[in-house]
């Protein structure tokens, strides 16, 4: 696999994120010394420092495939990440398909692709995108489709503070045909 996506996770200056709450506390008006707030700079740095450090494990585990040609799809995985234009959270429910070939993904595999790609500051167009790259390139195949379906809160606690689903996916080899779509589809509704 190409070395980017064999990189441990990156490492957060918790000691810096903690003086940085602090600041924002105080320059929001808060005083960072109430009782209330006393512990709020540890607790966000630790927050960080398991979003970013987050490990997903082993990844690539596959095995022979049984039946060749056959669609193989996981759906309703929900992970969350952050919203990279407002630092708020996102969360989305997740299916992932291929068209089997040689060999099949480990099935835990899924989501730990999808939780790994999640944590970080991100756009669920890229999640979606960095899910199916990362799964062709364990499977040697671009017969790949990821979709996410979730709700920001960027949207519905600011802005236009309205609930909403965004819907993304990225189709790749054979589900650019009609057929592997429309069943692809109907799996993940």
């Amino acid at each position: 696999m190409p070395s980017r996506y064999n990189e441990p996770p990156r490492k957060i200056d918790h000691e810096k994120v903690k003086g940085l709450v602090t600041e924002l506390l105080a320059a929001l008006g808060e005083d960072p010394d109430r009782e209330g707030l006393k512990e709020t700079p540890r607790r966000i740095a630790n927050f960080w420092r398991d979003f970013i450090e987050y490990d997903a494990g082993k990844l690539d585990t596959t095995f022979q495939a049984v039946k060749h040609n056959q669609m193989v799809a996981v759906t309703g995985m929900r992970v969350w990440s952050m919203c990279e234009h407002h630092m708020l959270p996102f969360w989305c429910d997740v299916s992932i398909a291929y068209i089997a070939d040689d060999k099949v993904l480990g099935l835990s595999k899924f989501a730990r692709i999808a939780h790994k790609h999640a944590h970080k500051l991100t756009l669920q167009e890229q999640l979606v995108s960095d899910i199916a790259n990362h799964v062709k390139v364990i499977l040697g195949t671009d017969d790949v489709a990821v979709m996410a379906k979730g709700e920001h809160l960027c949207m519905t606690m600011r802005g236009i503070q309205t609930p909403h689903r965004m819907i993304s996916s990225a189709l790749s080899g054979q589900f650019h045909q009609a057929e592997q779509r429309a069943e692809f589809l109907r799996l993940v509704d």
